[in-house]
């Protein structure tokens, strides 16, 4: 297949073009670089050891998309462009709804412009606000409790109703819960432009001496030991889901909404106590106040993407914690410094 992937260049994104291509399928990313930098795609070519197109383009831009499309016969698309802070989208809700909404919105049109009708979209455990119990289905009620999420969950309720209008859609929604790790290879990771908003790369930060010590978020949880609890996935199993369901899905009409996670719940002090062991050294760290938005215990079942797509998660939290140490080791600086 031909496979149009924005935010190609970004985190996740980079990982599943990596698994794209040794799948033996042919990709082209477009990526507005807001928060990645081309050098991912410069160690996607190296990993793979394959080449592929690359449009510096903003999806808000449709005259620039359309020239992509007008450019290419695309099979499927998969969509990762976006915004993706939590807490930087409590401040900042106008440029989350924006970006996030509007850019679909002009891909979607682009796409049925030109007779694409295969999505795979970046969708996220948010949608389910702040469940009341756990582990998590894909059949729990949905909720926001930040703009992230909600522009995750408005863009689910967009596509869904995209495949109601035009029965040739098929439409897969990924929510997928918190990625970590790296390419085992260390050529690419996890590498956020200023001062990062996810845990991982923060604690690897510190643990390399870019930053002084992890603000934990809160400690008085209803958890083991206060702090959140989140189901980590590595970054290579997660993109090896969505190859998955670009490969299962792709020309079967119908919305299909999978979990990507573990199963298994870590707390922020376990997270940091693992890359503490990874690493060789002490993580130090100091109890700030909660977050507004964050839910308290989040992990999913995973086990319709096991039953419907043959995938599952197989790294575990020590994988994860060795794989990103390895790339911050080696990149102390990431790659857009």
């Amino acid at each position: 297949m031909k496979i149009l992937v924005t935010g190609g260049a970004g985190y996740i994104g980079s990982h599943t073009c990596v698994e794209l291509l040794n799948a033996g399928h042919e990709i082209v990313v477009v990526d507005n670089l807001c928060n990645s930098c081309e050098k991912s795609l410069d160690m996607v070519r190296e990993i793979t050891g394959k080449d592929f197109s690359f449009y510096k383009c903003d999806i808000l831009d449709k005259e620039a998309l359309t020239k992509v499309f007008d450019e290419n016969e695309f099979d499927s698309v998969i969509h990762f462009a976006g915004l993706k802070a939590v807490g930087e989208s409590v401040s900042k809700p106008i440029e989350y709804y924006h970006n996030n909404m509007t850019g679909t919105f002009v891909l979607l049109d682009v796409m049925r412009e030109h007779n694409v009708f295969n999505i795979v979209f970046s969708s996220s455990a948010t949608v389910y606000g702040s469940p009341k119990t756990v582990p998590i289905t894909e059949d729990f009620p949905l909720s926001t409790t930040n703009p992230y999420g909600s522009t995750k969950l408005m863009l689910e309720r967009v596509l869904s109703d995209v495949y109601v209008a035009d029965n040739r859609f098929s439409v897969v929604l990924l929510r997928y819960f918190n990625p970590i790790g790296a390419h085992s290879s260390g050529k690419i990771g996890e590498d956020p432009k200023g001062i990062p908003n996810n845990l991982l790369p923060y604690v690897a930060q510190v643990a390399v001496g870019r930053l002084e010590k992890v603000n934990v978020f809160g400690d008085c949880y209803d958890t083991k030991d206060g702090t959140g609890v989140r189901d980590y996935i590595h970054v290579v199993d997660l993109a090896l889901g969505h190859l998955k369901a670009v490969e299962k899905k792709s020309g079967e009409g119908g919305v299909h909404i999978y979990n990507l996670g573990t199963g298994q719940g870590y707390s922020v002090l376990e997270i940091i106590k693992n890359f503490g062991e990874a690493c060789g050294k002490d993580i130090p760290y100091v109890i700030a106040p909660p977050r507004p938005g964050d839910v308290a215990i989040c992990y999913a079942d995973a086990s319709k993407a096991k039953a419907e797509l043959g995938w599952q998660a197989e790294r575990g939290i020590a994988q994860m914690c060795k794989d990103a140490w390895n790339w911050q080791s080696k990149n102390p600086n990431g790659f857009c410094e």
